[in-house]
């Protein structure tokens, strides 16, 4: 199954520390059978609206391929980072994979043509 994983961090990491949780992260994925597809870390962005009194967060996308019991594994790792203000796992269909590959290579992602 095709996930993707988007983490808001809190804006007062360091930015080696920022690297040290997407490694964190990805090696969790790792060690549990999954395989890493894309790593996009956003960095820092304006949250739409105040979360734990802050109003940026570091942020933080990771696509991945894994078995589904992987993702309670790593919702306990998220839960217990005190440096994560929120996340998000979305199941990924076949089309948005293929739509997220064609925006990564600079291809039209709208494009009508791919459709089958």
């Amino acid at each position: 199954m095709n996930y993707e994983l988007m983490v808001i961090f809190t804006p007062v990491l360091s930015e080696e520390d920022y690297k040290a949780a997407q490694k964190k992260f990805a090696d969790v994925i790792k060690e549990n059978g999954g395989e890493l597809t894309h790593e996009n870390p956003w960095g820092l962005k304006s949250l739409a609206y105040p979360i734990q009194k802050k109003t940026t967060g570091m942020y933080l996308v990771l696509e991945y391929n894994a078995p589904s019991d992987l993702n309670e594994k790593l919702k306990v790792q998220l839960n217990r980072d005190e440096n994560v203000l929120r996340h998000m796992i979305t199941a990924l269909d076949k089309y948005a994979v293929q739509y997220n590959n064609r925006k990564r290579h600079g291809v039209n992602a709208d494009s009508k043509t791919a459709e089958a």
